[in-house]
């Protein structure tokens, strides 16, 4: 038999089921209502926490609420998004840089967040200019300099980078492991703590990206290397590591993610936004400032590239000797 519907039934029916179908849809177009944090996993004042305000500060224009920007330091850049990627919401409104570090650290140690199933990829964003510099009354003229006073005294010259298992602390290891020298590791929070101790003497030299930069064009310290392919186009006059014999290169890249199960049309909503933001002029301005370079993914591509990192880092940190037990 056929089933007998009233007409207040087939009435209901006919006025929920477009609602249902469309449901997902006007939530995402109804995102965002309130402003979106992104959290940046250094202390202010450094390159990172730089370019992110600025990016945060044009992407709230194209998303209709405002970007704000929560420092929160640790673990070499893992501890913001790590937490965020356990603990927050996936509803876009917690947002985090992503730095190599977070392919890197569960590796070199335990962590409760896995680097790629416990997140949702937006977008790459940028990569950075890494560089190794020293006060400007440094004995160490060049960089050459320092790695001769590491053979004369093994594991008595130190160096600071942003952190345990960070890029600038990487490429200082590749490049001990190459020189057959050993030196002693220095890690700190961020940029902004490093170069205050770096200026106080309290450690010999620093590894960083282009946080140094006002202090180097200040005549406060002396810029010894780079590690890009090619010399900068701001400090030409320095060499990079592979030009004075070391094979060792790197830029970092970095973009941002969300916790993972973050509706597809906000993350799109998220990744339309911050791209519209890397275009624009004023976003160009702070990129040439710090010296670096767009590097744009979408999310999909961002995912890959994490998934193959992963996998390549392994095998450097257990060349290092850095990997767990």
């Amino acid at each position: 038999m056929t089933p007998r519907f009233s007409r207040r039934q087939l009435l209901a029916a006919t006025t929920l089921a477009p609602l249902a179908a469309t449901s997902t849809g006007s939530h995402a177009q109804a995102w965002p209502a309130k402003p979106i944090t992104l959290i940046v996993p250094w202390p202010a004042g450094g390159s990172t926490d730089r370019h992110l305000r600025a990016l945060g500060e044009i992407a709230s224009k194209h998303l209709g609420q405002p970007v704000i920007i929560q420092n929160q330091p640790g673990g070499g850049g893992t501890t913001g998004p790590g937490t965020m990627g356990l603990n927050a919401r996936p509803d876009g409104y917690t947002i985090a840089q992503y730095p190599m570090g977070m392919l890197r650290i569960p590796h070199m140690q335990k962590v409760p967040w896995h680097p790629i199933n416990d997140f949702t990829f937006i977008l790459g964003v940028s990569g950075y200019t890494f560089g190794f510099v020293v006060r400007a009354d440094s004995p160490y003229k060049t960089f050459q300099d320092y790695i001769a006073a590491a053979r004369k005294q093994p594991g008595g010259i130190n160096f600071g980078s942003t952190g345990n298992g960070t890029s600038p602390h990487l490429l200082m290891e590749e490049v001990a492991d190459a020189a057959k020298v050993e030196l002693t590791h220095v890690p700190f929070k961020g940029n902004a703590d490093l170069m205050q101790a770096l200026l106080g003497g309290h450690v010999m030299a620093a590894s960083d990206a282009t946080g140094w930069d006002k202090f180097v064009d200040g005549g406060q310290m002396r810029l010894l290397a780079t590690f890009g392919e090619q010399r900068t186009k701001r400090w030409p006059q320095v060499p990079t590591a592979k030009e004075l014999g070391y094979d060792v290169v790197g830029n970092s890249p970095y973009g941002l993610v969300a916790p993972k199960g973050l509706d597809p049309a906000i993350a799109q909503r998220l990744h339309d936004a911050f791209k519209k933001a890397m275009d624009d002029p004023e976003h160009l301005k702070v990129l040439d400032q710090l010296n670096q370079q767009p590097w744009y993914k979408t999310g999909p591509e961002y995912l890959a590239w994490a998934k193959a990192g992963f996998v390549k880092d392994k095998a450097l940190i257990e060349r290092l000797g850095l990997a767990s037990k």
